[in-house]
Order: C-alpha cells, then sequence, then structure tokens
C-alpha cells in the first residue's frame, strides 16, 4: 500500500501561484511514477502532469504546458507541483496518484490521495 497526502491548495487571484505537494509513505517511493490529476465541479476528473520514477520524464496536458511544473524529491518520498499564471478553469480539487507507468489514463494509477482544493477567482 501506498498511503499519499496532497497540500498547498487554497484560495489564489487569477495570475498568482500555488505550489503543491504530495507525501508519499508506504512502500519504496521512487518504485511509482507520480501524476497529478484534477476534477472541478460536474466534470471528470482529467490529467494534469506525470513524472517518471526516476524524475527524468514529464509530460503535461497540452493546455498547462509551460504554466505548470511537476517535480519530485525521491528522497524526501514527495511529488510537487508548481502552478503559475492560474486562471478561474484552473480551480478543481487536485489529486496525486501513484502508478508502476507514467501515463496520462486515471485507471492506471493504482493509489491516490484525498484531494487539495485549490480555487482561483477573477
Amino acid at each position: 500500500q501506498v498511503q499519499l497526502v496532497e497540500s498547498g491548495g487554497g484560495f489564489v487571484q487569477a495570475g498568482g501561484s500555488l505550489r503543491l505537494s504530495c507525501a508519499a509513505s508506504g512502500r519504496t517511493f521512487s518504485d511509482y511514477a507520480m501524476g497529478w490529476f484534477r476534477q472541478a465541479p460536474g466534470k471528470e476528473r482529467e490529467f494534469v502532469a506525470v513524472i517518471s520514477r526516476s524524475g527524468l520524464s514529464t509530460n503535461y496536458a497540452d493546455s498547462l504546458k509551460g504554466r505548470f511544473t511537476i517535480s519530485r524529491d525521491n528522497a524526501k518520498n514527495t511529488v510537487y507541483l508548481q502552478m503559475n499564471s492560474l486562471k478561474p478553469e484552473d480551480t478543481a480539487v487536485y489529486y496525486c496518484a501513484a502508478g508502476l507507468v507514467a501515463v496520462t489514463r486515471t485507471y492506471e494509477y493504482d493509489y491516490w490521495g484525498q484531494g487539495t482544493q485549490v480555487t482561483v477567482s477573477s
């Protein structure tokens, strides 16, 4: 089992920045690719970003490239999501997830956190 706990969400004005963290415990963190997903009210959960086990490879949703950056610190068992130039449409609950493969599909991930709310005001 892997336990994931997100933090760093909150309320921010448009154009602002937030950094989300996801702390992992349980099995060996570096055995897992880590992804960030988000879900806005009334919408399906969508892919945001993913990082490989080593951290050398990343992938982003096309609409978020250039604004969001995913990173990880395997020594701290933590994955991060730096979000810049935030827009009201970024408002959602953000989830981190752990899986064996660095992919964009939600069903490929085995473990999920509880989520952290991000609200961006206009």
